[in-house]
């Protein structure tokens, strides 16, 4: 993997500019068909639908929070597509793109979101795991997992990989550091993914980093490389280049995607406190969508009939999200503790009952008051 020295402008490894052109990088060849670049604009669109449509369903109280992914569609799809069957992906909280490629229906995601399940899919079964809340954490199951892979001995052309998903402000947690060193000292078959999305909550990267996220990797002892986040094909090629050193047992790589969060943190963050309009109206002229559609456009790949055919599938991609996630039961107070535990617990058994006495004293002062 390739890397810079600490006086050198931060490569970024990039196959399609902003202009929609298309240009090579000798360290990460990419060969894809017309085919293929439909299919994934198709997914950039489609998941920006259902993220967009979920946005929406907070605001009507259908859902209790949402991590938008707006602006980080490239990212995401790119990698998510650059793995295998048998590989396994641990996202943190806000990988709709990449449940999107590994099979999640956007419902299960939208389950969750309203407190109906913890997590409504089989991670065996979809090679993803459930979403982690607690910051930087799946970045340490992820270097576990992959190092059972490694004593497994599935490594090789047909092995498996692991990834973790993370953001920027995910590496000054310690649980992610602890990972990196893990890793190296390892050798583990994993790839670390950063969505450098510029902004932790409402902290900018200057507050997180002095130096490059990716140039962190070299002091833990593996290679780092910096994508552009918003090209599709160029974030296809650098993680499938690092699943596959992974898998070749050349330990753990740090991909840093150079992206930008265009929404809010969270549905329950005003973005407009802490950043300028004029920074989101520079990065919204890198638009992944756009850049790919620009492409296409440019190639020949694709007509007016095949883009109006992925917006008709948007559109019945939202009706459906829309009428599931109304569909959804209203979860009960009491369903927090449910699934805390695969077995009876004392413990939760007693916080279950105290919870459940707090509930009944509103019911009962109302009794009260109406006498």
């Amino acid at each position: 993997m390739s890397d810079t020295t600490a006086h050198d402008e931060p490569e970024l490894v990039q196959l399609l500019t902003p202009d929609g052109e298309l240009v090579t990088h000798p360290d990460y060849p990419l060969e894809v068909d017309a085919d293929q670049a439909r299919s994934l604009y198709r997914d950039l669109v489609l998941v920006r639908r259902v993220d967009t449509e979920a946005v929406a369903l907070q605001r009507q109280g259908e859902l209790g929070l949402w991590a938008s992914l707006l602006g980080q569609e490239a990212a995401q799809i790119g990698s998510g597509r650059a793995l295998r069957d048998g590989d396994m992906a641990f996202p943190s909280y806000r990988e709709h793109g990449v449940a999107w490629c590994r099979g999640i229906a956007p419902k299960e995601l939208l389950g969750m979101f309203r407190g109906v399940t913890n997590g409504g899919w089989d991670p065996a079964e979809h090679g993803f795991q459930l979403y982690t809340i607690v910051i930087g954490s799946q970045a340490l199951h992820a270097t576990g997992y992959a190092m059972g892979v490694q004593r497994d001995g599935a490594v090789g052309d047909d092995g498996e990989a692991v990834i973790a998903y993370f953001g920027d402000g995910a590496t000054s947690q310690g649980d992610t550091n602890e990972a990196f060193n893990f890793a190296a000292v390892n050798n583990a078959p994993v790839v670390f993914f950063c969505q450098n999305n510029q902004w932790a909550i409402s902290e900018p990267l200057d507050r997180q980093s002095r130096v490059p996220i990716y140039r962190r990797a070299s002091g833990f002892g593996f290679p780092g490389v910096r994508v552009d986040g918003n090209d599709v094909l160029a974030t296809l090629a650098v993680t499938r280049a690092a699943l596959h050193n992974a898998r070749e047992g050349n330990g753990p790589t740090l991909i840093e995607a150079f992206t930008y969060r265009m929404g809010a943190h969270t549905t329950n963050d005003d973005p407009t406190r802490y950043r300028a309009s004029a920074e989101l109206e520079e990065w919204k002229r890198k638009d992944p969508i756009l850049r790919l559609r620009t492409y296409l456009e440019k190639q020949g790949l694709a007509d007016e009939a095949f883009f109006a055919g992925v917006d008709e599938e948007a559109d019945r991609i939202g009706e459906q999200v829309r009428a599931e996630c109304r569909a959804l039961p209203d979860p009960g107070p009491l369903e927090i503790f449910d699934e805390v535990y695969a077995e009876p617990n004392v413990h939760i058994d007693r916080q279950r009952a105290d919870f459940a006495d707090y509930l009944a004293s509103f019911e009962d002062a109302g009794a009260e008051g109406g006498r």
